[in-house]
């Protein structure tokens, strides 16, 4: 399927979406109460058929978080890039990618671990790199700590 045959299909879904073509892959972007119906039409949607998530990371834009699935069909040889905005920098929580794709669940493990995302109806989220009392989240732009270097 070809990017511009991807954004019709993906625009029947979420007729909001926008896209950036710049990268290498098609990039969608959504609204985080967008996520759980895109994610699960590309996962089930026989046209579509994204069987694989091969990366799960977050960025950090001090106002706003995006999370971002990187997808593949093996049956279609297509990719896409979906990035879900999350306003709520304070109380960050999205709708969790691990019963769709298993790969989802160590990723969001760490997302959470480091960037503060709750993921809802998660199995079994917890700290994978730092003791649970470990105070804020290193990848985001707001922390602080006494060993950081300042430039």
């Amino acid at each position: 399927m070809t990017n511009e045959e991807l954004k019709i299909k993906i625009s029947e879904i979420i007729p909001s979406a926008s896209y950036d073509e710049t990268g290498e892959f098609i990039q969608v972007l959504i609204n985080a109460s967008e996520q759980p119906v895109l994610l699960n039409a590309l996962k089930n949607n026989k046209e579509l058929d994204f069987d694989y998530l091969f990366c799960e990371t977050c960025v950090d834009w001090k106002t706003h978080l995006i999370l971002s699935y990187h997808l593949r069909s093996y049956k279609h040889q297509h990719c896409v890039v979906v990035k879900a905005k999350i306003d709520d920098i304070t109380h960050p929580q999205i709708e969790t990618a691990n019963h769709l794709w298993k790969t989802a669940e160590l990723n969001e493990d760490e997302i959470f671990d480091l960037f503060g995302v709750k993921f809802l109806n998660h199995p079994n989220l917890r700290r994978l790199f730092l003791d649970e009392n470990w105070p804020g989240f290193p990848l985001r732009k707001n922390y602080t700590d006494e060993n950081m270097i300042k430039l």
